[in-house]
């Protein structure tokens, strides 16, 4: 279960700046979603899709009860037969403005025409954040960035990959929205909440 693997993360990490730092960065991005109402998109580079923080943010939506985190995920590739959830092209991007957030994920350096994009939609007023590997460019499109260095970066228990970085991302964006529980601990609530779906039957298709 998702919750019981943040906590172990969590424990391993320890020590290093990882819990505070996606803590901190989850509150930027929650900051930047939740008061205008959403509006969050997510792009990552051509080699790279960032398909899982999309499904982990879409259920931390869920159960944190604030939907403005479920972002739409903009692909560089878009077929014809792809539902409509995943027929979202590189386009929306140039409609991104004012009241609207662009997360990208980047591990390597996007190419040109991404970087171009990122910077006409900041410059139209959206706010851009960023889960990158160092690059310049796209911190310095960034109104908040937080580096996942490579492996060979990374300094003995601080090693961390960019898939684990947005897993603890997502999961702390969700918690951050849920005030303190009474009485019980909010492992507890969110490992109900997670039985209760596993146990549910599926929903109708129509």
């Amino acid at each position: 279960m998702d919750a019981v693997r943040v906590a172990l993360l969590r424990e391993v990490l320890v020590g290093t700046q990882w819990p505070a730092a996606t803590r901190r960065f989850a509150q930027a991005l929650r900051s930047s979603v939740v008061p205008r109402g959403g509006g969050l998109l997510l792009v990552g580079t051509e080699e790279y899709e960032p398909w899982h923080m999309a499904a982990h943010l879409v259920d931390e939506a869920a159960w944190s009860g604030q939907p403005e985190l479920a972002p739409t995920l903009v692909r560089h590739r878009v077929r014809a037969t792809d539902p409509a959830h995943l027929a979202v092209g590189l386009g929306r991007l140039e409609a991104a403005g004012r009241g609207e957030t662009l997360l990208v994920v980047a591990p390597a350096p996007p190419d040109e025409g991404l970087l171009e994009r990122v910077h006409d939609a900041r410059r139209a007023g959206a706010t851009v954040l960023a889960l990158d590997g160092g690059d310049p460019e796209v911190q310095g499109l960034a109104h908040e960035a937080l580096t996942v260095p490579g492996a060979d970066h990374a300094e003995g228990a601080a090693e961390i990959d960019i898939d684990t970085v947005q897993h603890l991302v997502s999961a702390a964006a969700g918690e951050n929205c849920v005030p303190a529980p009474r009485g019980r601990s909010r492992l507890r609530d969110r490992l109900s909440w997670l039985a209760d779906q596993l146990t549910s039957p599926p929903p109708a298709r129509w």
